[in-house]
This record gives C-alpha cells, sequence and structure tokens, in this order.
C-alpha cells in the first residue's frame, strides 16, 4: 500500500512539473506576443473599411489578451504536445513512443495551416457575406471585441480540425485506427463534418460548399495516410517475424 501511494506521488509530481513547464511556456509566449500586440492588431485589422470601435476602457484590454492569447497558444502547442508525450512515456512501448514523438511538430504545423485556412478563405469570406446582408437596412459598426471574437470563432476551430490527419496517423500506428475502420466510418464522419460546416458558416450553399469540400478531402487526406502508416507497419512486423526463423 505504501509503495502505490508513493507512486502515485511520484506521477502527480511529474504531472505538476509537466503542467508547470507549458503553463511557464504559455506565460513566455503571451508576453512576447502582448510586446507586439499593436502591431498584430494593425496586422488584423488593416483590411476593416472603418476604424473598430471599444465600448468601454477595458475593451481594448480584452482585444489585445484575446489577439496574444492566440499566438501563445500556437506557440505552446510543441511544448505541450512533448510534456505530454515525456509524462506518459514510461506507459507507452517503443514503438508507440517514437510514433508519438515524431507527429509533435505535424501538430503545430497543421495548427498553424488551419488558422491559416480559416483567417485567408473562410472569415473574409464569412464576413463579406454577412455585411452583404446587413447593408440595406442596417448601418454597420463595428467594435473590435466583436469582430476579433468572430474572427477567432471562424480560425480557431479550422486550427483543431486540421490536425486530423497527424492524429489519425498516430492512432493507426499505435494500432488503434486503421484504414479499414476508417471508411466504414466515412458516412458518419462525412455527416458529422457537415454539421461542423453548416454551424460555423453562413446560412447558403456556396460558403457552405467552400468548406466542405475541404474537410472532405482532409478526411480522405487522413485514410490515404492512414493506409501508408498501415502497409508500412505491416511490412515492418512482417520483417521482424522474418528474422526469428
Amino acid at each position: 500500500m505504501a509503495e502505490i501511494d508513493m507512486r502515485m506521488i511520484e506521477h502527480l509530481q511529474e504531472l505538476r512539473k509537466r503542467l508547470m513547464i507549458t503553463f511557464i511556456t504559455f506565460i513566455v509566449a503571451f508576453a512576447a506576443a502582448f510586446l507586439y500586440v499593436k502591431d498584430l492588431y494593425r496586422l488584423l485589422a488593416k483590411d476593416v473599411p472603418q476604424q473598430l470601435a471599444i465600448l468601454g476602457p477595458s475593451d481594448v484590454i480584452w482585444v489585445y489578451i484575446m489577439i496574444a492569447g492566440v499566438f501563445a497558444i500556437a506557440a505552446t502547442i510543441p511544448v505541450a504536445s512533448y510534456q505530454t508525450w515525456r509524462f506518459v512515456q514510461p506507459a507507452l512501448t517503443p514503438v508507440e513512443q517514437r510514433a508519438a514523438l515524431a507527429y509533435i511538430p505535424a501538430l503545430s504545423i497543421l495548427f498553424i495551416v488551419g488558422l491559416a485556412f480559416g483567417y485567408f478563405v473562410i472569415f473574409p469570406m464569412v464576413l463579406q457575406f454577412l455585411n452583404e446582408m446587413a447593408e440595406d437596412n442596417f448601418l454597420t459598426f463595428y467594435t473590435a471585441e466583436k469582430y476579433f471574437r468572430f474572427m477567432l470563432h471562424m480560425t480557431v476551430p479550422f486550427g483543431i480540425l486540421f490536425e486530423m490527419p497527424a492524429v489519425v496517423m498516430f492512432l493507426t500506428k499505435i494500432g488503434i485506427l486503421n484504414p479499414l475502420k476508417l471508411s466504414r466510418m466515412r458516412k458518419m464522419a462525412y455527416f458529422l463534418l457537415v454539421i461542423i460546416a453548416v454551424t460555423i458558416t453562413p446560412p447558403d450553399i456556396v460558403s457552405d460548399i467552400l468548406v466542405i469540400v475541404p474537410l472532405f478531402i482532409l478526411y480522405e487526406i487522413s485514410i490515404t495516410l492512414s493506409k501508408w502508416v498501415y502497409r508500412k507497419q505491416l511490412k515492418t512486423d512482417s520483417d521482424e517475424a522474418a528474422s526469428y526463423f
């Protein structure tokens, strides 16, 4: 019993260490982004046809916090992934350890690519659609807080969704998924992706298609990558089995 308690304490101490490293990384990245947050603000708001308004003194702080927070999250993802890997490493097999470590850089790259897709494709498309709906009947007046909150809603989800290929490859590598399962799940996956696309886009068919098609392509890419990893894994297992004879 005492030995179990000691192991539990050691695990909690290790978890605390990994969380502290991740938290400190986020704080440092947030502070660095906050130093240049005005430049980031001007960059992100350069296409707005009017000067954004604030409704209270504290609004500007919240806007700057949102902007710096997103950049800090993007910078923290690789560190958080590595710390997670270090924490679970003792429970993984050597193959799983190598697989998890190899996919950490991909998570960061795909998150940034997803943010870029949301910012350069989805966000301006949706914003234009909503402006066209409002121009005949409403006076368009943006506050900075509403504008950037809307921007985050149009970009951050795609940063998460674009990590699908790396996650699928990793789960295939450790044997949880395989191409057959993904193919069988295709109809359900497409249904869920359609729901996501319709939820985050304006209610017109063009906008829906512009989001649905990339998500479907992303899923098919995930299946293709899963097939590649699965065949490679089967070949490795076959070679290892042959070496025993």
